[in-house]
This record gives C-alpha cells, structure tokens and sequence, in this order.
C-alpha cells in the first residue's frame, strides 16, 4: 500500500512539474523570446530605411530588384519642385 502511495505522489509531483514548466514557458519565456525577435526587426527596418535614403541622397534614385527580372526605382519627391511646374 505504501509503494501505490509512493508511486501516486511520485506521479501527481511529476505532473506538477511539467505543468508549471509549460506555464513558465508559455508565460515567461515564450514572449521574452518573442520580444526580442521583434526589436531586431524593427533595427533591421531602421537600418534598411537609412540606407535607402542614403542611398536616394547620394544618387538621386534607388533601385530594388524584384522578381528575378523587375527592378523598382525609388526617388525623392520635392513638393516645392512638383508645384512649381507650369500646369498645361
């Protein structure tokens, strides 16, 4: 009888442990992991918008390729420019 008990506790212990452990994870370690996947994407945007407009500065245009053999061209856009051309 003393063994079942042993065994029981032993089994109802075991269960506590991975129950908390799925708690700890799902609670504590799952959105600080989550949190930290999310801050390096916001540095890597950071850093692709920098060099794009560094890039649009120093040559006046951008060019990402897209699709193998499509490339999209990005320029600056000055409003002053735009509006001081004669409308037709």
């Amino acid at each position: 009888m003393a063994d079942r008990t042993n065994v029981l506790i032993t089994i109802l212990v075991l269960t506590i442990v991975i129950l908390a452990g799925v708690l700890i994870f799902n609670f504590m370690i799952k959105p600080a992991f989550n949190g930290y996947v999310v801050d390096k994407q916001v540095e890597a945007q950071n850093i692709l918008l920098t060099n794009i407009v560094a890039q649009a500065t120093q040559n006046g245009f951008v060019q990402i390729p897209i699709d193998g053999n499509q490339t999209l061209f990005l320029a600056p856009f000055n409003p002053q420019q735009a509006s001081a051309t004669p409308q037709g």
